[in-house]
């Protein structure tokens, strides 16, 4: 399937973009990093215009992070089963939005993307500001249509080397945050006053 919906990327271009980023958003497995690479790899090669591609990728995801979003706020009840692999994601997602709010929405546009159309629903159904979700939403999708355009035109027609350089790009880029993470925590736990001893 991935081969066949390259081969349509030269002829239907940015529309195809479009779409692929917006089915991704509502939690269809399209390949839309990988769409977006070879969209780089055109726009390198001068057969499509560096605009007109950041911009379909960007609209797209963006229209299904908030149709995502309209789903859990206004029909909740459909949400997945707490029993079934959706139901477990929705409940991982609402608990990082419990945890982390707007950080969680930014970082599962980009780090964690395979959480992100359950943190959209679970956003939604948590009852999560809309303008917080939408300021969050941009700049997490700024990031990943930057990233993985830029990582096309960087690479040219060697997609191979660009996916495997993306992979491992975010996977050290979030254990840099878990690291981050953790260390903040060692920090705050050891500023914290310890517990009086009760006298003898």
């Amino acid at each position: 399937m991935t081969d066949w919906v390259l081969a349509l990327l030269p002829v239907y271009g940015p529309w195809l973009l479009m779409l692929t980023t917006f089915l991704s958003c509502l939690a269809v497995p399209v390949p839309s990093s990988l769409m977006m690479i070879a969209s780089g790899a055109f726009v390198a090669s001068g057969d499509l215009a560096l605009v007109t591609v950041a911009g379909a990728a960007f609209a797209g995801a963006l229209a299904g992070d908030q149709i995502g979003f309209l789903i859990g706020r206004r029909a909740a009840h459909l949400l997945p089963r707490p029993e079934t692999k959706g139901g477990r994601l929705v409940a991982s997602a609402l608990e990082a939005l419990e945890r982390r709010g707007a950080v969680s929405v930014f970082l599962s546009r980009w780090m964690f993307s395979a959480l992100g159309p359950w943190v959209n629903l679970a956003a939604g159904a948590s009852g999560f500001a809309h303008h917080r979700f939408t300021a969050a939403d941009v700049l997490g999708e700024a990031v990943w249509v930057a990233a993985y355009v830029g990582l096309g035109i960087a690479f040219g027609a060697n997609l191979q080397a660009a996916a495997d350089l993306a992979g491992s790009a975010l996977g050290f880029m979030a254990a840099g945050a878990v690291a981050v993470a953790l260390g903040w925590w060692l920090l705050r736990a050891a500023r914290r006053p310890g517990r009086a001893t009760k006298a003898d």
